[in-house]
């Protein structure tokens, strides 16, 4: 019987009408990267003191401004405490001397100096005691990256790409809007989890069926590209961010591109046969029946049954923890620390641009391995360097943070087939779900490493980056070299791979497979992403 890319070989294994379904499918790639970081925008925390009625009585009289009141704070760090009493008759538009007055927490709210920008923070007074819950505006939508993963992976096996997609598009923009009108802040964190399961679903969805549609010596290139679109969106952001300045109406505008993709379900996306086997509605099971049996029988330990089979899932699964955390965690301290937010994340963001080429060009020159550690550990270098770069060489840090922003980006895209490469056939697909899935917990760690810590120290938070990121790389030293090797058919090969070296075989290792994109003549379970 004809596998799948065998239909493939016969009709092309890039032609026009693939081109066509991957230019659409990565613009609507582009807008999940504003979903993931818009939390530097639309949680913007500004300067900020304690609201007192007395003051607010005297500030309408005398025509004060709101950021007038700022001198009537108690000296040093006064955005969580305020005097314990006014007397109203010590108060004169000249203001008042309290120095030395008791002070209590804040209890009547606070004063922000809104910079032109108002955020969910200002909006809902998280501050002070209630800043914490910052993060989860973050982490409540990597839980639903990771529940998106896992369901859109199954349900598109089961019910086809197409209907996924869209299905999840729709959840997506639905969610979407909820979190822009949510009347409270327990109701935008319960949208963002239905939020971010759309837009992950919708996207893996998109990721499965580009990459399965081309042959096998395309899918890597494929795969590479389909990510490079994240960065794209992200230099739209802090645009739209510029333009918009209220959090809401920037919601709004992150979500409006999925009501567009929407379109595609009347887009003309059938092909001549054979391919039109394959479209966006095909049902690609029977192809793959006899050879998803083994597929069937793999278990979680599995990866873990035999000595190298742990160390290769440990080392996968911290590394893609590891750069979750560091990826995510370096955009997001932008909001922070200071200086032009706009032009540093337009900055740091142009250079993942060169990411995809350095990857193409030196895996299959150089392997994976070195690569692959090199990438961790300049990304930690330049976090641990960074530290010690003095404020007021403002531009100077931020040049030390774009490389460390290009080495995480390049480990973030080498870790979806390096996983891949390293499982064999018949555990693949769930040795790459597994391990990804430490990627969505690593982005529901992030805000509350990088925003806690920072409270601490600024520097803290940056330090323990730099050394995941140098452990990371460390560990992907103690991983095989896969370049010009068979990809493993079963775990006597990753134990004992000197028993092949006098029959290697090329061309399964040109399969590339990506996450939660399985060769299909290997298998046909597609995971999540």
């Amino acid at each position: 019987m004809s596998t799948f890319d065998d239909i493939l070989e016969e009709a092309g294994t890039f032609g026009r009408y693939q081109k066509r379904i991957f230019a659409l499918l990565c613009l609507a790639a582009m807008p999940w990267s504003g979903v993931y970081v818009g939390i530097v925008f639309q949680g913007f925390t500004p300067d900020h003191w304690c609201r007192h009625p007395a003051v607010e009585r005297v500030r309408e009289g005398c025509g004060w401004r709101p950021r007038d009141t700022r001198a009537l704070a108690p000296p040093g760090d006064s955005r969580c405490r305020g005097y314990e009493r006014w007397n109203g008759t010590r108060l004169t538009c000249d203001g008042a001397n309290l120095t030395g007055d008791p002070t209590v927490p804040c209890s009547h709210g606070w004063v922000y100096d809104y910079e032109g920008r108002r955020s969910f923070v200002t909006e809902f007074d998280l501050v002070c005691a209630d800043a914490w819950l910052v993060d989860m505006y973050q982490a409540t939508l990597n839980v639903g990256f990771l529940g998106g993963s896992f369901a859109s992976g199954y349900l598109a096996d089961r019910f086809g790409r197409k209907l996924v997609f869209l299905l999840c598009n729709l959840l997506a923009i639905i969610s979407g809007v909820l979190v822009a009108v949510a009347p409270n802040y327990i109701a935008v964190l319960v949208f963002r989890i239905l939020y971010g399961f759309g837009v992950k679903g919708q996207w893996v969805a998109g990721f499965v069926l580009i990459t399965e549609l081309v042959g096998v010596e395309h899918r890597k290139t494929v795969g590479i590209i389909f990510q490079f679109f994240f960065s794209v969106g992200l230099m739209f952001l802090p645009l739209v961010a510029y333009l918009i300045t209220d959090w809401r109406w920037i919601q709004v505008a992150i979500t409006a591109p999925y009501i567009l993709f929407m379109s595609y379900y009347w887009s003309d996306l059938q092909a001549p046969f054979p391919i039109k086997k394959i479209t966006w509605t095909s049902d690609i099971s029977g192809l793959l029946k006899d050879e998803r049996v083994d597929s069937a029988k793999a278990s979680l330990m599995d990866l873990v049954r035999t000595p190298k089979m742990r160390k290769h899932t440990f080392i996968l699964s911290f590394s893609w923890f590891t750069c979750a955390v560091v990826y995510a965690g370096l955009i997001m301290i932008l909001g922070i620390q200071g200086g032009n937010v706009y032009m540093d994340f337009v900055v740091t963001g142009l250079v993942e641009f060169p990411a995809a080429f350095f990857i193409l060009v030196t895996i299959e020159r150089v392997g994976r391995r070195w690569p692959y550690a090199v990438a961790n550990v300049g990304s930690g270098l330049a976090c641990l360097i960074a530290v010690f770069v003095p404020d007021d060489m403002h531009w100077f840090k931020i040049a030390v943070a774009c490389v460390g922003r290009l080495g995480i980006t390049m480990a973030f895209e080498m870790v979806t087939f390096v996983n891949a490469e390293l499982y064999p056939t018949f555990v693949r697909n769930l040795g790459v779900a597994v391990c990804s899935t430490l990627s969505d917990v690593g982005g529901i760690f992030a805000p509350f490493l990088l925003y806690r810590l920072a409270v601490i120290w600024m520097a803290l938070p940056i330090i323990i980056f730099g050394f995941l990121a140098i452990i990371a790389g460390g560990l992907v030293l103690l991983l095989p070299e896969t370049k010009g090797m068979p990809l493993p058919e079963t775990i006597d090969d990753i134990e004992h791979p000197d028993r092949n070296k006098e029959d290697p075989i090329a061309g399964p290792q040109q399969i590339n497979l990506l996450p939660s994109v399985p060769s299909i003549r290997e298998d046909g379970e597609n995971g999540p992403c």
